[in-house]
């Protein structure tokens, strides 16, 4: 599923409007995404991504670039074979369209607020 726009507080989907932060990959979305530490991002925030076997994440670290990457689980991530990518949401949007339209297998994690 591409993502049609992102402002402050808000992400279109396929024509659908979401409020809160969400995980959204070609044929899946995970609406409500919290994580367990706030604005920090744990392996047990993403079990379900990795269910997915994705080549790529992308975190959308929110407009201002608050939420934070913890540097294991990069590093997790990266012993699996997966691509990270951490950029404010605006940005990874752009990136997570790109990757999907060039057949990635890739999912976009988006904080939308700070």
């Amino acid at each position: 599923m591409f993502v049609d726009d992102y402002s402050f507080g808000r992400i279109v989907i396929n024509g659908k409007t979401y409020r809160n932060d969400v995980i959204v990959s070609k044929d899946w979305i995970k609406p409500n995404w919290w994580r367990k530490e706030g604005h920090s991002v744990c392996l047990e925030d993403i079990k379900d991504v990795l269910k997915r076997n994705p080549e790529v994440i992308v975190f959308g670290t929110g407009a201002y670039g608050a939420v934070k990457v913890g540097r294991d689980v990069i590093e997790e991530l990266r012993k699996r074979g997966i691509e990270v990518i951490c950029e404010p949401t605006a940005k990874a949007v752009e990136i997570y369209n790109r990757l999907l339209k060039e057949g990635k297998n890739v999912v976009l994690a988006a904080h939308l607020t700070c």
